[in-house]
């Protein structure tokens, strides 16, 4: 919701403490296939989808194209819970791709550094490396032509 509404006040992509942001050569709808697509094909569970925009739509609220995904690995993500159980508010993990007034198009997601500090994990330094490392990936993979 906060990452909304900066959206929607004009925050930059790169202006939201703890969002890791890249750019997408794809629209909104197409980058978000193409992240459900890479994430399936490494077994990672993908809870849901949501369009935001559509939403908006529905209830006569103009928003450029915004969607999000809610995704998971509980082999990785649970070690946060062992540490702290509030880690649970920010995860599964989800990404959110929208379109900018630019026209241009960004992929974000929470840094897992953030989470951590956030709930004051600072006992999984290994997780938030794998953790880190696999998001870097499977979004580069997301968005690359």
């Amino acid at each position: 919701m906060v990452v909304l509404m900066l959206l929607a006040f004009g925050a930059k992509a790169g202006d939201v403490e703890g969002l890791v942001v890249k750019k997408s050569p794809f629209n909104a709808t197409k980058t978000i296939d193409r992240l459900e697509n890479v994430l399936k094909e490494k077994g990672i569970n993908v809870a849901t989808r949501w369009s935001h925009h559509e939403g908006a739509r529905d209830v006569g609220i103009s928003l450029r194209p915004t969607e999000l995904i809610i995704f998971g690995n509980p082999e990785v993500g649970s070690h946060f819970f062992t540490s702290a159980q509030t880690a649970g508010i920010d995860l599964p993990m989800k990404a959110l791709a929208w379109r900018d007034a630019d026209g241009q198009v960004w992929l974000g997601y929470n840094d897992p550094q953030y989470i951590a500090d956030r709930h004051g994990i600072d006992d999984r330094d290994a997780i938030i490396e794998k953790m880190t490392g696999a998001l870097d990936n499977l979004t580069d993979a997301a968005i690359a032509r």
